[in-house]
């Protein structure tokens, strides 16, 4: 699904990633963990061709991210949700507008928008928040909008940047519990967290970064003390 082939990425005297090589099977879910500076945002940045590497070569399934044009990125993006530690929600928008935007911005039809918000935020359970706007939700229930924006056009990944980051202890874990849930229908999750007790308890794979080079990759893995 995900493939990173000796990718380096440097910002004049900086390491963004130095020769990485990772891969990430179809359905899979994996922790990126590592302290502030580590990569991990730029390993992200990488696999949705906000920047190019210096070397290398970056595959999701089987394409080849590092050579697309300009023109080829919206399609690849489209194939990527991506959930944020802030919402990112529009303010002036109900929480079914927010997530319909999501499939209005790639001019998806509008009777095809009718039949997939629904089941996105029953798939996510806020069916009964669709005519509330941001403001009037909890931290929890803004994530839980966030993310069916996220799988609402059914991405073959999902990128979580600190999804839990805002959250208080519990409903994180119903957070998670829903990655899992969204995972577990074949979406392939990477997560991006600093969150020692969920990569600890969930027992996935972690893949860890520091100084642009990835120092651990196991499966079943737990938060060590040099990641943070």
């Amino acid at each position: 699904m995900i493939e990173y082939r000796n990718v380096t990425k440097t910002y004049g005297s900086n390491v963004g990633l130095a020769d990485v090589s990772v891969s990430i099977d179809k359905g899979g879910f994996a922790f990126l963990v590592g302290p502030s500076g580590a990569g991990k945002s730029t390993f992200i940045k990488l696999l949705l061709r906000e920047v190019r590497p210096d070397s290398g070569t970056i595959l999701l399934g089987g394409m080849d991210v590092t050579r697309l044009s300009n023109r080829e990125i919206p399609s690849l993006r489209r194939g990527i949700g991506i959930v944020f530690q802030d919402f990112r929600l529009l303010p002036r928008k109900t929480v079914y507008e927010n997530v319909a935007f999501a499939m209005e911005m790639i001019h998806m039809r509008s009777r095809y928008i009718r039949r997939q918000v629904p089941q996105a935020l029953s798939l996510v359970g806020i069916s009964s928040k669709a005519k509330m706007y941001p403001e009037e939700l909890s931290a929890g229930e803004q994530q839980r909008v966030a993310i069916a924006r996220a799988i609402v056009n059914s991405p073959s990944l999902l990128i979580a940047d600190e999804p839990t980051g805002n959250l208080d202890p519990d409903t994180a874990w119903e957070i998670m519990r829903l990655l899992e849930q969204i995972n577990a229908r074949g979406t392939t999750v990477v997560m991006v967290t600093h969150a020692k007790d969920i990569v600890d308890r969930m027992g996935r794979r972690v893949i860890a970064i520091k100084d642009g080079r990835v120092t651990r990759d196991v499966r079943n893995g737990v938060y060590g003390a040099e990641d943070e």
